[in-house]
């Protein structure tokens, strides 16, 4: 009897244990759901990047290194964040949103010009400016503003410097002339007959130009064809006889001869040297001689530059050769004036009353950008010769220096200097000047 109470008191104990069979709760179902849940997005691929961070990580700091080294590095990483906090605090605050996101491994890409030369400057220093005229030498430093070039006016006519500013650049700088060098390819093309004035050569299978658009728009293909029909000895002619390669200025000190190479560069097609000017280098004083011989109908004067105002009262016309080709140089004007009121000069133009003729130039060397621009006026048949040299970056370039040259001719017209020039006469000239 008392055995068998003994095992009903036993089986009772281990009933309890185990406790009462329930079924699971709603509650307990849904925490199963989601713990299945975050199990299978634990296992859904990772991304290659993630991967990456996460191998170069493991990598770099396993888990039971990573712990005894921070113990061993927390003095130092104490250390560490006192200094960086330092320097944080010493530094301008600044907003860390406004970084732009950088891939990792990339290098910061930095910004610079490939050119040597300033845009801008101060481009009257070191000019000795007491011989030259002082209206004109106003309306030339006010227009250059704050450029890194040169602007000579010149007396086509007599051959005087009425002012050159940046001297030291007008006598010494011999660039590359650019498409300017278009004037001497077009005179010799017509004179040599391989053009006329309405000949129209084939740029494309339907668009062909003549020549006063092709000067105008300086069109490179019209001017390469023909200096590819000129060839370099006729090049070389047409070059020396309008002042190219020789010094263009009487008694002017430090003044350069520029480039004008005697035989055919070997690298250079004579294309290149009539539509870009390539391996020629003339300085302003060459171009504005060049120019002030077009202006007046053929004559190339010397260039003077009167170091005192006594000086320019007695200045006389120095004759360094007359040039026989008038009918040729009338050819070229409606192209060149074309420049200014629908082409590549359109900055130069201030008065449709007031003709400006003139063109543009621009390329690259190896120092600089450049910016050129030659011109002269017509006003009852009183003329200045303006030339403009522009230096340095992208914002250089023909366009560019002819708006400074419209400037100069805007300032004397509303000074009504113009109107006060004395006209001159070839014949005139021939008999008060020398040769």
């Amino acid at each position: 009897m008392i055995r068998l109470l003994g095992l009903a008191l036993l089986g009772a104990a281990l009933l309890s244990a185990q406790g009462p069979k329930t079924r699971p709760s709603a509650d307990s179902k849904k925490k199963a759901a989601a713990v299945r849940t975050s199990s299978k997005t634990a296992a859904a691929p990772v991304p290659k990047q993630a991967r990456a961070e996460s191998r170069s990580a493991a990598r770099s700091s396993p888990p039971e290194k990573a712990s005894r080294q921070a113990a061993r590095r927390k003095p130092a990483a104490k250390q560490a964040a006192a200094a960086g906090a330092s320097r944080t605090a010493a530094r301008p605050a600044r907003a860390l949103s406004a970084a732009p996101a950088r891939r990792p491994g990339t290098a910061r890409r930095r910004s610079f010009s490939p050119w040597s030369t300033p845009t801008y400057a101060d481009s009257t220093l070191g000019d000795a400016a007491e011989g030259e005229d002082p209206v004109v030498r106003r309306a030339a430093v006010e227009a250059l503003g704050p450029y890194n070039g040169s602007v000579v006016v010149a007396d086509p006519f007599t051959g005087r410097i009425l002012a050159m500013v940046n001297q030291k650049l007008a006598r010494t700088g011999a660039y590359q002339p650019c498409s300017t060098i278009k004037l001497v390819a077009a005179v010799a093309g017509l004179h040599e007959g391989i053009i006329d004035r309405g000949t129209r050569l084939r740029l494309t299978r339907r668009e062909s130009i003549d020549l006063t658009e092709a000067l105008a728009r300086s069109n490179n293909k019209f001017f390469f064809d023909i200096g590819e029909k000129l060839g370099f000895d006729r090049i070389f002619h047409y070059a020396r006889l309008f002042g190219l390669g020789e010094k263009s200025g009487l008694d002017i000190e430090g003044e350069s001869a520029g480039i004008l190479p005697e035989w055919k560069p070997q690298e250079v097609p004579c294309g290149m040297m009539t539509s870009f000017g390539e391996a020629i280098a003339i300085t302003p004083l060459q171009l504005t001689a060049m120019v002030s011989a077009i202006a007046n109908g053929g004559s190339l004067y010397w260039l003077q530059h009167p170091r005192t105002q006594d000086e320019a009262e007695r200045l006389v016309p120095r004759l360094k050769r007359r040039i026989d080709l008038a009918a040729r140089i009338e050819d070229i004007l409606p192209g060149m004036m074309g420049a200014v009121d629908y082409g590549t000069a359109r900055r130069a133009a201030f008065d449709p009353s007031t003709p400006i003729f003139g063109k543009t130039g621009t390329c690259t060397d190896s120092r600089t950008h450049l910016g050129w621009f030659s011109s002269f006026n017509d006003v009852g048949g009183r003329k200045l010769v303006v030339t403009v040299l522009l230096t340095g970056g992208a914002p250089v370039n023909g366009p560019v220096a002819s708006g400074i040259a419209g400037q100069v001719y805007k300032a004397l017209a509303e000074q009504q200097y113009l109107a006060e020039r004395r006209q001159y006469s070839p014949a005139a000239l021939a008999s008060d000047g020398g040769r």
